[in-house]
Order: structure tokens, then C-alpha cells, then sequence
């Protein structure tokens, strides 16, 4: 085990080294925290572009949301109680002149100066589809439910050398609220559709029943039951390592876990079911310059086809 878990930091460091040495990735200091280079950056953007061209047949609505999260809409979720390790909280100075100066002088003497601060009204957002359900509360769905194309940076506190763990990213989504059946039909539609647009893109992915991860000994149950009725399954492919692959997209059906939260329900009164499909834009941006190169002009030509680029 140990020198498995030798051999991955190697990698991950290896391919992290390659990617900041051809300024595609900029170190911040902090794992996981990272500037990204216009080359990085217009693939994200060509890949985007793609998948609004998969997704404009089905006329989706389009919202995008910033990466901060209303706490009272947070505190609605049960993150705090299913994931409260990956969580992040804002925190601001409130304080008088007086508490300013002592704030100040507890810096210059090292001391613990955030003891200071007091939560402010957000927190980050710690999935791109939070956001999304309070404009949907204590509503009555249409008939063919709602379909909604997204995006936004997603927080999780989760250090790590491999440079696709990031601890912000951006997730692209198309979310499906409706009946179970409408919930489901979309899921499984988004597996296969994303296992191909990315089979287009040359990247050799594969569908695998995965689970979140839920925090403690009851996330262990948590984690179970949700493999068990196969609510989550992710596109997998080999990004800074061989062995241990990356999840680069996933698809999932969250039952009417959102619904009963949210109050949102059908027409014929029942919660609503809700479901989506996730890119991971950083870590696809990752898997193809892995699988094709750094440089993307040397990309094949049906890729960069593809892409538009």
C-alpha cells in the first residue's frame, strides 16, 4: 500500500511538474489552488462550446451562477452533516476601529488574528446544481418538468499534490427536475451521451458505479446505499496517473432528496425528482492535454475538429 501510494504522489507530481515547467498551470502555494494560462484556458472554453452544441437540441434553460452560495440556502441542504469536511465557509471582519487594530496587532505578533472574523452571508459553493433549487422552491413543476444547462466554480477543501484535484474548479451541468421517470430518462441519457462526446474527443473514458463522498462512519452506509440503487456512475479515465484513474464527468439521480428540501413538487403533488450530468472542465482540460500533448496546435486534427479549435 505504501509504496502504491508512493508511486501516485510520483505521478502526480511528475505530471503536475510538466504542466507548470509549459506555464499551462501557475502555483499559487497552496496545493490544489492554481492560475491557469490562455492555452489551458481556451480549451476549457472549445470544450464548453461543444457542450452546448450537444445540449441545444433538447432547448435547456441557461443560468450561471458565481461561486458563492446564500448560507440560509446552504444550511437548507444536509452538506453540513453528509460532507462537512469539504465544506467552506466565508468569513469577514465586522468589528469597530478598536477590534481593527487589535485584529492587526495579533498579525504582526503571529498570534491567531481570524478569531477576528464573523461568518458573512454566503458560503462556497460546494456543488454547481446548489445553487439551482431555490429558484425552484415551493413551486409546482410543468409537466415536462424543467431542464437547465449551468455552470459554476465549485469549492471542496481537499489539498492534494494530484494537480486534478483542484480545490476550485468549474463544473458544466445540465440538471433535470421532474417526475422519477423524467429524472432517470435524463440520467441515463447524459451517461451515454457524455461517454460519447468524450470517446469523440479521443479520450478512452469508462462508465463506473461510484459513490459520494460522504463523511464519518454513517457516510460509510450512505456511501452503500447509493451504490446499491446505482444513482451514481462516472466517466473515468487515466489523467496524471495509470493506475489510479480520474473521474472526469459523472451522472446522478439524487431521487427527491432536492424536492423534499426545496418543496418543489409535480403536478400531481408528489416531490420532485432531480438528476444530472457534470463535466469536470479542468480535469477533461487535464485528460486531453494528457492523452494528446501539451501543446494543442500538435492535437489530432478529428480532435481539434471537434472542438472547433
Amino acid at each position: 500500500m505504501c509504496n502504491l501510494h508512493g508511486e501516485l504522489v510520483a505521478s502526480y507530481d511528475k505530471y503536475r511538474t510538466e504542466l507548470i515547467e509549459a506555464g499551462l498551470l501557475l502555483e499559487s502555494g497552496v496545493q490544489g489552488v492554481y492560475g491557469l494560462s490562455g492555452t489551458f484556458e481556451g480549451i476549457i472554453e472549445a470544450f464548453e462550446r461543444y457542450v452546448t452544441r450537444a445540449g441545444a437540441e433538447l432547448n435547456p434553460e441557461v443560468v450561471r451562477f458565481p461561486p458563492i452560495l446564500n448560507r440560509k440556502t446552504y444550511l437548507s441542504t444536509d452538506h453540513i452533516e453528509t460532507m462537512p469536511d469539504l465544506m467552506g465557509s466565508i468569513h469577514t471582519f465586522k468589528g469597530s476601529q478598536l477590534e481593527h487594530l487589535d485584529m492587526v496587532d495579533k498579525m504582526n505578533k503571529g498570534e491567531d488574528w481570524t478569531r477576528s472574523l464573523a461568518p458573512a452571508d454566503v458560503m462556497m459553493i460546494p456543488a454547481a446544481c446548489y445553487p439551482l433549487y431555490p429558484t425552484a422552491a415551493n413551486t409546482v413543476l410543468p409537466s415536462e418538468g424543467r431542464l437547465v444547462d449551468l455552470r459554476s466554480f465549485v469549492f471542496r477543501h481537499e489539498p492534494s499534490p494530484d494537480p486534478a484535484r483542484m480545490q476550485i474548479f468549474r463544473q458544466r451541468e445540465y440538471v433535470r427536475l421532474g417526475t422519477p421517470e423524467q429524472a432517470h430518462a435524463h440520467r441515463d441519457y447524459w451517461l451515454g451521451k457524455g461517454q460519447e462526446m468524450l470517446t469523440a474527443l479521443g479520450l478512452p473514458v469508462k462508465a463506473e458505479l461510484a459513490n459520494d463522498p460522504f463523511f464519518g462512519r454513517g457516510g460509510k452506509v450512505m456511501a452503500a446505499t447509493q451504490k446499491e440503487q446505482e444513482l451514481k456512475f462516472e466517466l473515468v479515465v487515466a489523467v496524471a496517473s495509470e493506475e489510479k484513474l480520474t473521474a472526469i464527468s459523472s451522472s446522478n439521480c439524487h431521487l427527491d432528496h432536492f424536492g423534499k428540501e426545496f418543496n418543489i413538487t409535480t403536478e400531481n403533488g408528489e416531490f420532485a425528482h432531480t438528476a444530472c450530468i457534470g463535466f469536470g472542465l479542468e480535469r477533461i482540460t487535464l485528460a486531453l492535454l494528457k492523452t494528446h500533448g501539451l501543446d494543442p496546435e500538435q492535437w489530432p486534427s478529428e480532435v481539434k475538429q471537434q472542438l472547433e479549435l
